[in-house]
C-alpha cells in the first residue's frame, strides 16, 4: 500500500495543487463580490507555483508512461498529458501575451486531468515505441492536441469575456484584459501552429503506417476523426483569411474542430477501456 501511494502522490499533489490555484484565480480574478477589483496581472509566486504543479504531475507522467522500460499508455495518461503540455503552453505564452484571465477555466480541467490516471490506473503496453517514426509521430500529436486543447479554451473563454462586454458585466481586471481583436488574433496564431502540427502528425502517422505495416493508409476510426478535423480547421482557417470569419463562427468551428480531434483518441480510448473494459 505505500508503494501504491508513493506511485500515485505526485498525481495527487499536482491536482490538489491545481484546484487550490483554480480557486485562487476564480476568487481574485473572476469573482463578483459586488467590490470594484483592482488589475491584477499574474505575480511571480502564481507562475511558480503553477511550475511547481507542472513539475509533479510531469514527474507522475514520466513515471507512468516510462518505468517499466516501455511505453505505456491509456485514455487517462493521455488526456493527462495532453492538458500537462496545455498548461505548460499556457504558461510559457503568457509571459509574452496577457492570458491571465484563463486560468479559472485551464487549471480546475489541469486537476482533473492529473487526477485521471489515479481514478483509472489500466495501461495498455505500446508497440513499436521505440521507432523513430512512432516517437516523432507520438510528440507531434501530442502538441498538436495540446495546441488545440489550449485553443478550444482561449476561444470559450473569448466568448465568455464577448457576453460579459454585451451586458456591461465586466469586473475592472477582466476590463484590463486586451482586446477581443487581440485575443482572437492570439487564438487564430494558435490554431495555426496548431493546424501545422496536426497535418505534420498526419503525415508522420502515413509514414510510420508505411513503415510498419507496409501501406500508408489504415482505414479505422482514429484516421476518420483526425482526417475530418484537420478539414474543419481548414475550413476555419481558409474563412478567416478569405471571409474575416471571427467571433462566433470562430468559436463554433474551433469547438467542432476539437471535439472531433479529442474522438480521434481519447474518446475512441475511453469507451474501450472504461466502458467496454478492454485495454
Amino acid at each position: 500500500m505505500p508503494d501504491i501511494l508513493l506511485h500515485l502522490l505526485p498525481h495527487i499533489a499536482a491536482a490538489l495543487l491545481y484546484a487550490g490555484l483554480g480557486y485562487h484565480f476564480w476568487h481574485t480574478r473572476w469573482n463578483d463580490s459586488g467590490k470594484p477589483l483592482d488589475p491584477l496581472p499574474m505575480q511571480t509566486w502564481e507562475r511558480c507555483a503553477i511550475a511547481f504543479a507542472l513539475f509533479l504531475q510531469g514527474a507522475g507522467l514520466y513515471n507512468e508512461l516510462f518505468s517499466s522500460g516501455s511505453l505505456r499508455f491509456s485514455f487517462s495518461l493521455a488526456a493527462s498529458l495532453m492538458l500537462w503540455l496545455a498548461v505548460l503552453i499556457y504558461w510559457l505564452e503568457s509571459f509574452r501575451s496577457r492570458m491571465d484571465g484563463m486560468q479559472p477555466m485551464v487549471l480546475p480541467l489541469a486537476a482533473l486531468s492529473a487526477a485521471l490516471p489515479v481514478a483509472f490506473p489500466q495501461t495498455h503496453e505500446i508497440a513499436h515505441a521505440q521507432a523513430m517514426g512512432f516517437k516523432m509521430h507520438f510528440l507531434v500529436a501530442m502538441l498538436a492536441y495540446s495546441l488545440f486543447t489550449l485553443s478550444a479554451l482561449h476561444a470559450v473563454f473569448m466568448g465568455f469575456i464577448e457576453h460579459k462586454l454585451h451586458r456591461k458585466t465586466l469586473n475592472r481586471h477582466q476590463a484590463s484584459l486586451p482586446s477581443i481583436l487581440s485575443m482572437e488574433s492570439l487564438l487564430f496564431r494558435m490554431i495555426g501552429i496548431g493546424f501545422l502540427l496536426l497535418t505534420l502528425t498526419l503525415i508522420s502517422g502515413l509514414a510510420f503506417s508505411e513503415q510498419i505495416f507496409g501501406k500508408a493508409f489504415v482505414f479505422d476510426h482514429k484516421t476518420v476523426f483526425a482526417f475530418a478535423s484537420w478539414v474543419i480547421f481548414a475550413a476555419l482557417l481558409f474563412g478567416r483569411y478569405n471571409y474575416g470569419w471571427r467571433g462566433r463562427i470562430a468559436l463554433r468551428w474551433t469547438l467542432a474542430g476539437f471535439l472531433v480531434l479529442i474522438l480521434a483518441y481519447i474518446g475512441s480510448r475511453f469507451v474501450l477501456e472504461v466502458l467496454l473494459g478492454r485495454v
